[in-house]
């Protein structure tokens, strides 16, 4: 597996790695996935202290038990929630910050976090604030380096010129290619690396892309339309092959932007889990089909957060 380096960071992620929301509550069936992905030469596992309430911090916890020195792990913090309520509220504040890392700290049965990112972010936080305790934590030796996740380009572009972010975490696929709007080169040029996720556009782009089309995409995606999205769909099937798979096809091309270090894919079944790890055999991506899926898709623009 080839490893991308981090923004300017020591920490060199997988191509693809593994996105922990899809696990569910089957702590037996994430790790299966989790021991298959690592065996296969992914090295990061990205998570969240909201998704399940903490529960899958708990999970990845657990299964990783006895690897840790084997990957890196992320997480993310930004949402306030107590277990056992509805609901939750976003509190980027540096209180929350500092109190809520020591909580997924205790989960993942870690001392310390490799990325630790904001999970989310407007232009109207405290943004120097929530800097300041990224900084710290970091200075704490409690995270090794931090980021964003966020599609936002206001809140993007603040955070490149006011703070150390090594990754911003976005949507990004041949279906949704808002980040190449200038995002994805802003990014390369401050040496901040992108972790890409819903690569697959929620399985459209997946080999079973026609009939994830049909039964998910009635009310269209995105700009496009569910006719749209059923004839890019069936002509995805026609330009991948043998040598590279459809969902193959998906990550290369979100891989194929330089800014881009990884592809984070979930994976509820190891059925799904080794759909992806067709990756690995496929054929590089020639800057010939590159062109052609830019002719089957198109440049969709952000409209708000500018």
């Amino acid at each position: 597996m080839n490893k991308r380096q981090l923004g300017a960071s020591n920490l060199y992620v997988s191509e693809i790695s593994l996105g922990g929301m899809s696990f569910g509550k089957d702590k037996r069936q994430a790790k299966s996935i989790i021991d298959r992905a690592l065996e296969a030469g992914v090295n990061y596992i990205d998570t969240a202290d909201l998704y399940d309430f903490g529960m899958n911090e708990e999970i990845i916890g657990d299964a990783i038990q006895g690897r840790r020195e084997d990957l890196l792990v992320g997480t993310k913090v930004g949402n306030n929630f107590k277990r056992g309520e509805e609901g939750w509220s976003w509190d980027p504040s540096k209180a929350h910050i500092k109190t809520a890392v020591k909580d997924s700290l205790q989960r993942l049965k870690t001392d310390y976090i490799d990325l630790y990112q904001l999970h989310g972010g407007t232009i109207d936080d405290p943004i120097d604030e929530t800097i300041e305790a990224f900084e710290e934590l970091k200075q704490e030796g409690l995270i090794r380096e931090y980021g964003i996740s966020s599609i936002r380009p206001n809140v993007i572009r603040e955070y490149v010129e006011k703070s150390n972010i090594v990754s911003v975490m976005m949507q990004y696929n041949a279906l949704d290619r808002r980040p190449e709007e200038g995002i994805l080169d802003l990014l390369k040029d401050n040496q901040i690396s992108v972790l890409a996720r819903g690569p697959l556009a929620k399985g459209i782009l997946s080999s079973k892309g026609v009939e994830v089309a049909q039964q998910k995409a009635k009310d269209g995606f995105l700009d496009y339309s569910q006719e749209e999205v059923l004839t890019i769909t069936e002509k995805w099937q026609q330009m991948a092959d043998v040598k590279r798979p459809s969902s193959a096809l998906a990550l290369e091309y979100i891989l194929y932007h330089p800014a881009v270090a990884t592809a984070v894919f979930g994976a509820s079944s190891l059925e799904q889990l080794n759909d992806n790890l067709n990756y690995l055999d496929a054929v590089p991506l020639t800057e010939q089909l590159y062109e052609a899926i830019h002719g089957l898709t198109k440049p969709i623009t952000y409209q708000n957060h500018r």
